[in-house]
């Protein structure tokens, strides 16, 4: 099935795929995504849900402020809690990575304190006493992951996108535009935006462009309902730990202890001794949680390239192709780096820099 051209084809139904499709719609643009699985299925979709100013880096500060903005006007539809967020330091050494990392972030805009024990144990009283050291921000919360996929379909259907699901990518070629092909159909567009997320690096590779991307197995862990344990989210001053509990009781775990697998052999699988060492880690911090039976682990990819800075701009080589994605902390960031995406396709200046594809990576 051949359809006529689209102002702009956009691979990858994530949230900074479907925010940049909405922003394109907004500004006129025939947009249609084309989507592996189902939207908001992938990274967008089996993380936590982490909505925390503490665990983003300094440099990134203001996108994600403006990120967690949108999640909180969403609000309802993707079940955003805004429930306040700690982070925990255990020995000198992590208290002392907690004062230095909360102060950049504190002068970079992130409404962080830091908190004495007393204070502490009002905030959260089921928390061990061997904390050194505690940081909080009002600002933190979460929303469900889960809904992701159904909210942007919903978005996009109002904004007058078409939609493809289901629709694996096989083939790029370029010409006077681009054509997609996934399976029997074929896509045009006038322009072309990758936002594929852990897929990127197979996607530009069909244009004969080799972007340095990395992918991680993060792993998260879901327990039975419980009573209620806490009623933040509880971080871990090396970032090897987020938690939070749900309204239904359930506590998620997560914190990027990795799995194995690659994004083109399918999904990853969980090492259970890495698995161990985060349900160990939470149980320290959150004693009740002993009590608790693990419902299920999964894991989910997350993109990178050497920086860890942001895919945000043209694909290299070409005038009407662009790239989105590798973010650390892309679900905060993600709606607002897609809508300026959106805006930089559109010509139009975006509010704050994008981050070039083609320039020189150093490891920091």
């Amino acid at each position: 099935m051949s359809r006529s051209p689209y102002d702009i084809v956009i691979v990858g139904g994530g949230i900074m795929g479907c925010a940049s499709a909405l922003r394109l719609a907004e500004h006129g643009l025939r947009v249609a995504v084309v989507e592996r699985a189902a939207l908001g299925q992938g990274a967008s979709g089996v993380n936590a849900g982490t909505l925390s100013l503490q665990i983003k880096r300094v440099d990134l500060m203001q996108y994600a402020l403006r990120g967690h903005d949108l999640w909180a006007r969403f609000g309802d539809r993707v079940g955003f809690v805004r429930s306040g967020g700690l982070t925990l330091a255990f020995t000198q050494q992590e208290a002392e990575l907690l004062c230095t990392r909360m102060k950049l972030k504190r002068e970079a805009g992130a409404p962080i304190a830091f908190l004495s024990k007393a204070e502490l144990e009002k905030v959260e009283p089921g928390i061990t006493g061997d904390v050194m050291a505690a940081s909080w921000c009002g600002e933190d919360g979460y929303s469900n992951s889960s809904l992701t996929g159904d909210f942007y379909r919903q978005c996009l259907m109002e904004a007058g996108v078409d939609v493809f699901e289901q629709q694996q990518v096989t083939r790029i070629e370029h010409d006077s535009g681009f054509e997609i092909t996934a399976g029997r159909n074929t896509y045009r567009g006038r322009r072309l935006l990758l936002a594929c997320g852990a897929w990127l690096k197979s996607a530009a590779l069909m244009l004969d462009v080799d972007l340095p991307i990395n992918a991680r197995v993060n792993t998260v862990s879901v327990t039975e309902r419980m009573p209620d344990l806490m009623t933040t989210v509880i971080g871990h001053a090396t970032g090897l730990l987020t938690m939070k509990q749900k309204p239904n009781g359930t506590v998620l775990i997560g914190g990027g202890w990795q799995g194995v697998g690659s994004p083109d052999a399918g999904r990853g699988s969980v090492v259970a001794p890495n698995l161990l060492h985060n349900l160990r880690l939470a149980q320290h911090v959150l004693p009740a949680l002993g009590g608790a039976r693990i419902l299920r682990s999964w894991t989910g990819y997350e993109a990178n390239v050497p920086d860890f800075f942001p895919l945000a701009g043209k694909l290299p080589g070409y005038q009407d192709a662009y790239v989105l994605g590798c973010v650390r902390g892309g679900y905060t960031i993600g709606p607002y780096l897609g809508q300026l995406m959106g805006d930089y396709v559109a010509g139009v200046e975006p509010e704050l820099p994008l981050f070039d594809p083609a320039r020189n990576f150093q490891q920091n």
